[in-house]
């Protein structure tokens, strides 16, 4: 089967795709990605065919302007940021289009944001799967949609999740309907009635299937990319070995709106508990060019191999960081920034695997030590145990594979 799968967005929205082109290619699938460009040389070094989307994209979000609209610094930064990201919305259709056009595929895979993808399985013939790392494109009244910062709708819960994924229609279905007629030469209104069906990549453990989702919806477990082969640095080595495992602390691919303030209140709280501390400076969240003794700083690690030599997490609630703290089965706070962030800090403190989120705009040493010495607590510890060791049983990718092999030999 040729099987193309779309995304876009940063490495926690490519990585488990990658983990899903992996497992197809082993099934003697022929498979193509098609990602950011910031994500060629990991799938080269991967043996994933790639097809390079735009740069910019990624490349605005990291800008200044970008980080200050992500970080809510301004109202004005993200109206900017939208004008700017208008005219890339149809390079980026233009590519995704034409990458799908010349592969050919018996079946297309595509994160949400990927746009193109469901008028190309219209204009092909083939089935749309959306795949999916968090659980917001399903309509339920379980909860509200992830992407919107509150906990509970009561009867709006269900309405929230079309508002949120029709939002991308709203900003750029003028855009859509231009590309459908002129590029595909289809009609305006495309006459796509949803996915053929739907994957959701991450633990029923985690948040369970509602009951209001058909038999056309996975949750089919994580999808996992392991790093087996990773050397770690002699300093970190040295750094681990000469006290208790420290906490992990890093925030991905986050803007840094006040670093130092910021990294401030971490090494100090870290401090307060009587804690070591691992900080990943990643994105630019956290800064610190020297730090104490009780510190040791590193630019990335891969978590899968890190967090089995930390005693607890803390992170901005990304998915896939989220997920790979689970898996370890360490207790873990959550400082969400935007998105779907504040949704799984909500759910791990639920779940009794975390302390509430951290407030990242008011952040102080005193709320740091406080949440560091609620993971100590032995039921929290336990919990963290007993979900990790669930995770880690799971069969995610090949539960996905299985329901995608079925598919296709039905259509």
């Amino acid at each position: 089967m040729r099987i193309t799968i779309q995304t876009l967005g940063s490495r926690g929205d490519v990585q488990p795709y990658c983990a899903l082109a992996l497992a197809l290619q082993g099934r003697g699938h022929l498979v193509q990605l098609v990602a950011p460009d910031q994500f060629s040389a990991m799938a080269a070094e991967l043996g994933i065919p790639f097809v390079s989307l735009p740069a910019e994209f990624l490349a605005l979000i990291d800008s200044r302007a970008g980080k200050q609209a992500l970080g809510g610094k301004a109202i004005s930064g993200s109206i900017n940021l939208l004008r700017q990201v208008g005219p890339l919305v149809r390079q980026v259709l233009e590519v995704e289009g034409q990458a799908i056009a010349d592969f050919g595929p018996d079946l297309i895979i595509h994160h949400p944001k990927s746009m193109a993808s469901p008028h190309m399985a219209e204009k092909l013939g083939v089935p749309c799967v959306l795949a999916c790392p968090l659980p917001g494109f399903t309509p339920t009244a379980a909860w509200p949609s992830p992407l919107i910062p509150v906990a509970n709708l009561g009867p709006l819960n269900w309405a929230s999740h079309l508002l949120a994924t029709k939002s991308a229609n709203v900003l750029f279905g003028k855009l859509q309907r231009q590309w459908r007629q002129d590029v595909l030469g289809l009609p305006a209104k495309t006459a796509h009635k949803g996915p053929d069906a739907t994957l959701y990549a991450y633990s029923p453990s985690v948040v369970p299937k509602p009951a209001d989702w058909g038999d056309d919806v996975l949750v089919s477990g994580y999808w996992f990319l392991d790093t087996p082969d990773w050397v770690m640095p002699d300093a970190l080595q040295r750094f681990l070995a000469a006290g208790d495992a420290p906490v992990y602390v890093g925030f991905g691919s986050m803007p840094g709106i006040d670093p130092e303030r910021f990294t401030k209140a971490i090494i100090d709280g870290l401090a307060r508990a009587g804690k070591r501390g691992l900080l990943a400076t990643g994105g630019g969240a956290l800064s610190a060019s020297t730090a104490p003794d009780h510190i040791h700083i590193l630019d990335a690690a891969p978590h899968d191999q890190l967090f089995a030599h930390v005693s607890a997490t803390m992170h901005h609630g990304g998915a896939g960081t989220t997920a790979a703290a689970l898996r370890a089965g360490k207790p873990t706070t959550i400082c969400p920034f935007f998105g779907d962030q504040p949704f799984w800090a909500r759910r791990l403190h639920n779940l009794g695997v975390s302390p509430p989120p951290l407030d990242r705009k008011r952040l102080t040493a005193e709320h740091v030590a406080s949440a560091l010495q609620a993971m100590d607590a032995p039921a929290m510890r336990h919990n963290a145990a007993a979900l990790g060791a669930r995770i880690r049983a799971e069969t995610g990718i090949a539960n996905a594979i299985a329901r995608l092999e079925t598919l296709a030999s039905a259509k």
